[in-house]
């Protein structure tokens, strides 16, 4: 048991916990959770009424996206020096509890940093190439979490290509989608959420294509003279889809997001091609039919730029409840 002056300090480092965890990655910038904080604990929540209807009408992205802000919030609590224990116990909109069990060494200090650093940066990668070194130590990350990596091997970048480019025509011909879109990419600046144009980039010539966030062309940026010629490109997939491995994906994704913007990789995350069924079954097959695709990661070294605009936030006060003890 901690006394009331622990317990006033724990809830401290909670809500400072889920406000790092409003910088995770979100599929559309949807950041679809909320959070509850009663003393030492804290509760983690999916928020339903920001499922995409039709680009995750199974809601796998969802539970991704709330795993990486729970990895997040480890993150910054390891960094605090607090130990957790971490329950995965989905029910209903119920995702996970973070309890408090006590003080340590601060730990992923590291990671923790790398948690506002990181962006997602659709631009082209230059020619450097990933060492393998770091794309093991991705793997084992990744792997600590729960999932597993598949590093793209070169004779599979067509193919991932193909089924890249399948997913977006595929949602370009669909009107529903193209709603959906406007609307993510439209959104008033109080809503602190979406993915604003700016941040896409121009469709222009890539080994894979990239999601075109504007389509008018009007607003996004150029992808840059280099064409990801040293690009890493990585397929995060797990043993299945429920609920609970769909959530420890997200960890696993966040790790491996974390990880790599500490080592100075940039990164952005490829979902259109799980989000379609066909291309999902050639991705599916990459990975040899072993488990069920999560999502694609381009890994790679810009060129020396400016950091790419920053997506908003929402208000932490529309995503925590601290319930005060009496």
């Amino acid at each position: 048991m901690f006394d009331a002056y622990a317990i006033v300090g724990f809830m401290t480092a909670l809500e400072d916990a889920a406000r790092a965890a409003q910088h995770a990655p979100s599929v559309f910038n949807t950041q679809p959770w909320s959070w509850r904080i009663t003393g030492d604990t804290m509760e983690l929540y999916a928020d339903p009424s920001r499922q995409l209807e039709v680009v995750d009408k199974e809601g796998r992205l969802l539970l991704l996206s709330c795993g990486t802000a729970l990895h997040h919030a480890r993150v910054a609590l390891a960094a605090a020096g607090v130990e957790v224990s971490v329950s995965r116990d989905v029910s209903e909109h119920h995702l996970a509890t973070i309890h408090v069990t006590g003080q340590a060494e601060p730990a992923s200090t590291d990671l923790a940093a790398a948690i506002r650093a990181r962006h997602s940066d659709r631009r082209a990668f230059g020619e450097r190439p990933v060492a393998e070194e770091e794309l093991t130590t991705l793997r084992r990350l990744v792997e600590a979490e729960g999932a597993f990596l598949h590093v793209v091997r070169p004779d599979q970048i067509v193919e991932l290509a193909i089924s890249a480019e399948q997913a977006g025509n595929a949602e370009r011909d669909d009107p529903a989608y193209q709603a959906e879109l406007a609307r993510w990419t439209s959104r008033p600046d109080f809503a602190g959420d979406g993915v604003p144009p700016e941040t896409g980039v121009r469709q222009e010539l890539r080994r894979v294509p990239i999601r075109d966030f504007d389509p008018s062309g009007e607003q996004a940026q150029a992808a840059g003279a280099a064409h990801d010629q040293g690009t890493a490109y990585v397929i995060l997939f797990g043993r299945s889809d429920t609920p609970v491995e769909l959530l420890r994906g997200g960890e696993a994704l966040s790790a491996l997001l974390l990880r790599a913007t500490a080592d100075g990789l940039s990164t952005s995350m490829i979902s259109d091609t799980i989000e379609v069924e066909w291309p999902r079954t050639l991705v599916r097959g990459m990975i040899s039919g072993i488990g069920e695709p999560y999502v694609v990661v381009r890994l790679g070294y810009l060129p020396d730029s400016a950091p790419p605009p920053s997506t908003p936030r929402r208000d932490p006060r529309d995503v925590i409840t601290v319930v005060e003890q009496p």
